[in-house]
């Protein structure tokens, strides 16, 4: 009986022991893990994150000269509106337009003050031959004021050189 009380210590004391073993090799092996962890996240931050501020100096410059710094927008009203008339299934229909003009260059409105004449008949003749019923859509809207805005940019290549109009707007555009 002896022995077997004897035999009885030394396997809870074997299974304490092992027990206390596999509780450190888990906490190491947890610390491991996190380690690997964290490391990952620093290096994904430092791979992935924001470069560091350039020195002053040169390369300061460089970077001014490659992005170039676009001028504010100017909107340029077209008055008076532009009303025309037309014939859709029997009837005389009225549209009137305001239209504004999106530029980024004074001497662009000069030139248009300038052939306003000339932009206000091409705008005339454009809006005026539209099919009524195409420009009740978005879609014939839309084709118009393209129209619009190609044609204004030839006239003010023609006469300055430089196309100079980005955009064409209709701020108000009501059908009758």
């Amino acid at each position: 009986m002896a022995e077997e009380e004897g035999g009885g210590a030394e396997t809870e004391e074997a299974a304490q022991g092992g027990s206390k073993k596999r509780l450190i090799l888990l906490i190491v092996l947890i610390l491991v893990i996190a380690g690997i962890s964290v490391g990952g996240t620093l290096a994904a931050i430092k791979f992935l994150g924001d470069p560091p501020p350039p020195p002053e100096g040169a390369e300061v410059e460089e970077a001014e000269e490659a992005a170039p710094v676009m001028a504010p927008a100017i909107y340029y009203p077209i008055k008076p509106e532009i009303i025309v008339t037309y014939q859709a299934r029997g009837r005389q229909r009225y549209m009137q337009a305001e239209v504004n003009l999106l530029v980024r260059d004074d001497s662009v409105i000069e030139a248009v003050e300038l052939h306003m004449p000339m932009v206000r008949n091409a705008l005339n003749m454009i809006i005026g031959s539209q099919a009524y019923e195409d420009i009740q859509t978005a879609e014939g809207k839309e084709l118009m004021r393209q129209q619009c805005l190609q044609e204004l940019q030839k006239i003010i290549e023609k006469e300055t050189g430089d196309p100079g109009i980005e955009q064409v707007l209709f701020t108000n555009l009501i059908l009758q």
